[in-house]
């Protein structure tokens, strides 16, 4: 087993090719391009299973209404549903209560949402907030821009040679004047997998509260909120077998009741006159307008859905996977791997002397093989690693062992045309 990978337990595979059944993407693009799909960019997004879809359809063709807002049928059964899925988010990240889960677009969304209303709440001149080297954009770029506005000051961890974070940083770091700390739980450019648990309880220990982007965690490991103690943590529908246009923000209730709304309008109100409004409790409070109401019902079939294969079940052979995708990539002349921390979650970035990441993943399409190449959305890292770009393959719950050799026979087929 190469170091570069996590050690984990050898349970059998999932029946991956069995599970591929379920989503309609890869029949279709075979008989399409008459060869199969190899989808390695689960990181980015994941394809949605035949119940997913059915349950968007269904919704809208049968039982579509707008929800908190009509006494007639068609409303009273859209909004059972839609807060029905709040109770099953609680449930899937065990959440105190529903109480606790906000929906949103998306991660970004969640992220702006707790940067904006914490921010302008809780943050003062002089003050500062923490945030990683790692991070996607968008848990960097709105705590650049609320800190400009209430001048305040953004600190970023730095990062290891090995793609793990400097904890001696980030400890000295944990200390007045710092007011939030800001992180990811895996980092999509690297898989690093952070020890939250452990950051959270030295962040809590200085009284820091700690927002968590868990949108490359939620959908590939068992995320527990209690058990992390995390104040915030966030993630979307899209990356998780479900719909985009939806996101989750589960937060405590205490930092709830003190945060200003991010957006405003129909539905978080209380009392609204031409002199001044009231805000309703959370989490309606920080729902402005009609919510997306059938990317919901999509989002509940989706857990539903992952729930039914098994959070850990999944996790284990992601993991096997990246276990095998390591050793087998290493074996190509002049690849490089970009994280090689020794816990990391189903994806790997490399780059491979010669040939640019855009031009590999270019010639690998037409080989019916999808990986992502670019930043990534996560420029520092790629600065820290002196590189302008890197390829990423990413594993889901539908890749098989078979897929990990058709990527790297097709990477040796085609270096030869770009060196």
């Amino acid at each position: 087993m190469s170091p570069l990978a996590p050690e984990c337990p050898p349970p059998a595979l999932l029946d991956a090719a069995r599970l591929r059944e379920d989503f309609p993407i890869f029949a279709h693009y075979e008989a399409q391009h008459g060869k199969p799909l190899t989808y390695l960019d689960n990181g980015a997004t994941t394809h949605k299973p035949q119940a997913v879809i059915d349950a968007i359809s269904t919704f809208y063709s049968q039982s579509y209404g707008t929800v908190r807002r009509g006494v007639y049928a068609l409303s009273e059964g859209a909004t059972a549903a839609y807060h029905g899925v709040r109770e099953q988010v609680a449930g899937f990240l065990n959440a105190p209560n529903a109480q606790h889960i906000i929906f949103t677009k998306g991660t970004t969304e969640a992220l702006n949402l707790v940067a904006h209303g914490f921010g302008w709440a809780m943050l003062n001149p002089g003050d500062r907030v923490v945030i990683t080297g790692m991070e996607h954009h968008a848990n960097i770029v709105p705590w650049q821009q609320i800190a400009e506005k209430r001048q305040a000051t953004v600190a970023a961890v730095p990062i290891r040679d090995d793609g793990t974070l400097d904890r001696d940083a980030l400890r000295a770091l944990l200390a007045p004047p710092t007011k939030i700390l800001a992180i990811t739980h895996v980092a999509n450019s690297l898989g690093t997998i952070n020890p939250i648990a452990e950051i959270i309880a030295e962040a809590h220990a200085a009284g820091i509260p700690v927002l968590v982007d868990g949108a490359q965690g939620a959908p590939h490991m068992p995320v527990d909120v209690q058990a992390l103690d995390c104040d915030f943590y966030c993630f979307s529908g899209h990356k998780l077998y479900g719909p985009t246009g939806i996101g989750v923000l589960s937060a405590k209730t205490e930092w709830l009741e003190r945060m200003v709304p991010y957006q405003c309008g129909g539905d978080m109100i209380d009392v609204v006159t031409l002199e001044r409004t009231t805000f309703t409790a959370p989490p309606h409070k920080f729902e402005a307008g009609t919510p997306p109401i059938a990317e919901v019902i999509g989002l509940g079939a989706a857990l539903s859905y992952v729930t039914s294969v098994g959070m850990a079940a999944i996790d284990a052979h992601e993991r096997a996977l990246l276990n095998e995708a390591t050793q087998k990539l290493l074996a190509i002349d002049g690849l490089r791997i970009i994280g090689t921390a020794p816990n990391k979650a189903g994806l790997v970035s490399f780059t491979i002397a010669g040939a640019h990441p855009l031009d590999l993943g270019t010639l690998l399409d037409q080989r019916g093989v999808a990986i992502r190449t670019g930043h990534h959305c996560a420029q520092p890292v790629m600065q820290r690693f002196g590189v302008t770009a890197t390829a990423r393959a990413s594993f889901g719950l539908y890749n098989t062992p078979h897929d990990i050799d058709t990527l790297v026979d097709a990477i040796q087929g085609i270096l030869p045309l770009l060196r």
